[in-house]
């Protein structure tokens, strides 16, 4: 029988490590794993079960809870199914249990879960909920990163419960953040897959919670924080700090032109004081050029031309950078073509998200000549000068 993890008298983790996890959504890359984090919550009169777990971990959370006797309510942070998807199993355990949830989360547990609707008791942001000697008080967070979210927050023991907010995917038998090297990737990692595109709906549930004590943060994904402020800085950087002096530069190259065209920038930007990053897509983990992009100042795409158009793996880095909405400033196209190409219309097309200028491309035919260098040069002069004149550091 697995053990409840103690973190408080009457607070428990639960935690369903999901070691051997590799994709997420069958699109995010787990090179960490990942793990789906209960928590119950024992008062001296009612007990609460926070969030439950992916329904492929069922059988772990469900041995953990072997124990408890008696469960008055399940509190759905969030509707999506590696947090809410067990709620069916535990409702069969327990059927006198309600679930606590936000008015809009009502109608996704129905939907997504086939929660009868007489099982799920909306609350306000704000409300509180006596347990006896704990209390709970709900707040409302849209939109990190679904419209129905909420936090769950622990009066008398000082615990902020996130969910997916302030998580990371990091299979760990720790319970608490101790290797805070590994476990800033792994968040940073979190945020820029899954959190970035919503920067300004978490800019204002950042400012909810800044005036709460908080002695423990625990997320439904990674190790909790009993030092929260390290995730706090980290996440106020992130959203709030300008973009740095770095020129991030995905590209495919399929005979070889675009991979001199980039080389050639890449020295010349690094010759003027631009850190690069290269990435090449036909072996990224994309979630590293999403970590790179929370930083950098400079995108800069390279393709060659496929079938008059982009090449299909620059279409789905254009397509990734939109959908994440990083803090890019500028943005560039550079390639090659043998007989023609539409591809700077394509990709620009695909990048309407990005609230950044763009600096005139520099698209090739063939192999780059004398000229196509300097014209590469130039665009390395012009990157540089706008970092300058932005103060980017």
């Amino acid at each position: 029988m697995k053990l409840l993890q103690k973190m408080k008298d009457g607070v428990y983790m639960l935690p369903a490590v999901h070691w051997e996890r590799r994709l997420f959504d069958s699109l995010i890359p787990l090179p960490d794993g990942t793990s789906y984090n209960a928590y119950l919550v024992k008062g001296s009169e009612k007990t609460a079960l926070i969030d439950t777990a992916d329904p492929m971990k069922a059988e772990t959370l469900m041995e953990q809870l072997q124990g408890v006797e008696k469960l008055d309510y399940i509190v759905a942070n969030h509707a999506e199914q590696d947090h809410s998807g067990c709620i069916p199993l535990v409702l069969q355990k327990y059927p006198d249990a309600k679930v606590l949830a936000t008015p809009k989360a009502k109608p996704m547990l129905m939907d997504l879960l086939l929660v009868p609707e007489e099982k799920i008791v909306t609350v306000e942001d704000g409300e509180t909920l006596s347990l006896g000697d704990k209390t709970l008080r709900f707040i409302h967070a849209p939109w990190v990163h679904w419209p129905e979210t909420m936090f769950t927050y622990l009066e008398e023991d000082k615990i902020l419960f996130t969910c997916d907010f302030l998580g990371s995917h990091l299979a760990t038998s720790e319970m608490y953040a101790t290797d805070e090297c590994r476990v800033y990737e792994a968040a940073k990692r979190y945020y820029s897959e899954i959190m970035m595109p919503f920067r300004p709906s978490i800019q204002k549930n950042l400012d909810k919670i800044k005036d709460l004590a908080i002695e423990i943060i625990a997320p439904s994904h990674g190790p909790a924080y009993n030092k929260p402020q390290f995730i706090i800085d980290a996440y106020h950087s992130w959203v709030y700090d300008e973009p740095g002096n770095i020129a991030v530069i995905p590209f495919v190259s399929m005979h070889g032109s675009v991979k001199k065209m980039v080389e050639h920038l890449e020295a010349a930007l690094v010759e003027r004081g631009v850190i690069v990053k290269p990435f090449d897509l036909t072996v990224t983990d994309l979630g590293q050029l999403a970590m790179a992009l929370v930083d950098a100042a400079t995108a800069v795409i390279g393709t060659p031309a496929v079938l008059a158009g982009a090449h299909p793996a620059a279409v789905y880095a254009a397509y990734i950078a939109n959908a994440v909405r990083p803090k890019t400033k500028f943005v560039s196209i550079i390639g090659s073509y043998s007989w023609g190409s539409k591809a700077i219309d394509q990709l620009s097309g695909l990048i309407t998200n990005l609230k950044a200028e763009v600096i005139p491309p520099v698209f090739i035919k063939g192999f780059p000549k004398d000229e196509d260098f300097k014209a590469l040069e130039k665009l390395a002069d012009t990157i540089a000068q706008k970092h300058r004149e932005n103060n980017l550091k």
